[in-house]
């Protein structure tokens, strides 16, 4: 029986049949299919990537924590959250803001990766219901979005952050490709297009248009424009949405420009004071003469909330997340997601800062999985996988090389304890007391990095060779 709200049995709409875990990787359809406005999406070709086992050690902990995750968000969070249908055969989102659209953005993102790729576990909820909660959370979030949604009370989009929710739902939408009706291509294709559109309208200082949301937080001349608010990652989430865009849709009219407007953006998001004077050109952009600004220091750190934030430095993840997104094209990702990621990480492995009491320690504490935060962590105690999800994302792109004790000595110990706080409770989920991890959406980033960072490692270690490429 299809897994359907008590209340709302009779307005289900287009139920999907279950996934044939075995197999699942080469199950999955190739051929093409129609877009809204006449676009095409290419569709993954799974059966040319080959396979990844996951049972090396580093992948034995990434899918131990994705199934995990993947089973909680999909299991115990979705039937908590949404309890029935409405009139139109939508869940109810119930608001239009992060908590409303993002939450179960990065939920499907989890969810799709651990059913397309077989690391689904279903001992509390099969893979058949799995698959139709996971369908209904992302046609759900395209069919609100305002390219597709008139509705000013019930859409979403066109705002600060909404490229990466858009980014997110996209993502789920093409790992789910094959398991959704025509209408919902459309409707995911519309959203991610129009969020890609508006942000190529900006230019080397501004993220849109020619007003507001800057690229950096300080000028060319010195001029702080955001004080101690880096502008790193709102750059190189905008360049997922981008990214994502130009690869799943090669040829529509606007990919040539999403392309571009990818580079730009990433190279922006770490850009540092060295950048404005030297001679490097990363894929056609010569970073002296097109910077404005910089986010990040020479020596790799940043600032974001008014301080020092390693947890904003690690959030150079989404930069190398493309390697996953144009290696499932079978394409080459740009060579601007990798800028001044060794700097950075650097900066966490072995750069001293001074300790309250007197003395100096580095961010990562030598030989354990504790970070030190110098100037204090305004989001809780505890987030392991922040970091053990980078050290594994830095080590498979090479850029620890020089770097002592290198990345994946660090990731060991930083995933190990992720699971130690997993291992706490049965269904999955990471954190206990809010104090741990104050975001509302705490158990949806592990999510959202667990699927990416599986795919990652899928495209790294996978039986045809490596399929991370940088040009």
């Amino acid at each position: 029986m299809f897994d359907l709200p008590p209340l709302s049995r009779r307005r289900f709409l287009g139920a999907t049949s279950a996934i044939g875990l075995a197999g699942a990787l080469g199950a999955v359809s190739t051929g093409t299919a129609s877009a809204a406005d006449g676009n095409s999406v290419v569709p993954i070709n799974w059966r040319s990537l080959g396979s990844y086992s996951g049972a090396d050690d580093a992948g034995t902990r990434v899918t131990a924590i994705l199934a995990g995750s993947a089973r909680y968000l999909i299991g115990p969070w979705y039937a908590a959250t949404y309890t029935y249908y409405l009139p139109d055969g939508y869940i109810d989102l119930r608001g239009t803001d992060e908590r409303a659209v993002r939450l179960p953005a990065m939920a499907a993102v989890a969810a799709t990766t651990a059913l397309v790729t077989g690391t689904y576990d279903p001992r509390t909820l099969s893979a058949a219901n799995a698959t139709i909660r996971t369908r209904n959370l992302i046609r759900t979030l395209a069919a609100r979005h305002r390219a597709n949604n008139p509705n000013a009370a019930t859409r979403w989009g066109g705002g600060w952050q909404s490229a990466l929710w858009a980014y997110y739902t996209a993502l789920a939408g093409w790992l789910f490709w094959d398991r959704l009706d025509a209408t919902e291509r459309d409707h995911v294709v519309a959203m991610l297009v129009w969020e890609a559109d508006r942000l190529t309208t900006g230019n080397d200082v501004h993220l849109i248009g020619t007003s507001g949301d800057q690229l950096y937080m300080t000028r060319r001349d010195g001029t702080v424009v955001t004080p101690g608010d880096s502008k790193a990652e709102e750059d190189n989430w905008s360049a997922a949405a981008l990214s994502l865009a130009a690869t799943m849709m090669p040829g529509h009219p606007g990919a040539i420009r999403w392309t571009r407007r990818n580079v730009e953006l990433l190279l922006a998001a770490a850009a540092r004071p060295a950048d404005l004077t030297g001679s490097e050109i990363i894929n056609g952009v010569r970073l002296s003469t097109w910077l404005r600004g910089t986010n990040i220091a020479d020596d790799g750190t940043l600032e974001n909330h008014a301080r020092l934030h390693p947890l904003y430095m690690v959030a150079f993840d989404q930069s190398l997340y493309q390697g996953f997104v144009f290696g499932l094209a079978n394409r080459a990702a740009p060579r601007a997601a990798l800028h001044n990621i060794k700097q950075t990480y650097a900066a966490l492995v072995d750069k001293e800062f001074p300790l309250p009491g007197g003395g100096t320690s580095p961010i990562y504490r030598p030989g354990s999985a504790e970070i030190y935060y110098p100037e204090g962590n305004d989001w809780g105690t505890h987030f392991p996988f922040y970091f053990g999800n980078f050290d594994l994302l830095v080590s498979l792109t090479g850029q620890d090389r020089g770097i002592t004790p290198r990345a994946a000595e660090w990731e060991r110990l930083h995933n190990t304890d992720q699971l130690s706080l997993m291992s706490r409770f049965t269904d999955g989920r990471t954190y206990g007391p809010n104090g741990e991890n104050t975001y509302y959406g705490r158990e949806h980033r592990i999510g959202a990095m667990a699927g990416q960072m599986y795919l990652t490692l899928f495209l790294a270690r996978n039986s045809t060779g490596n399929r991370l490429l940088w040009r």
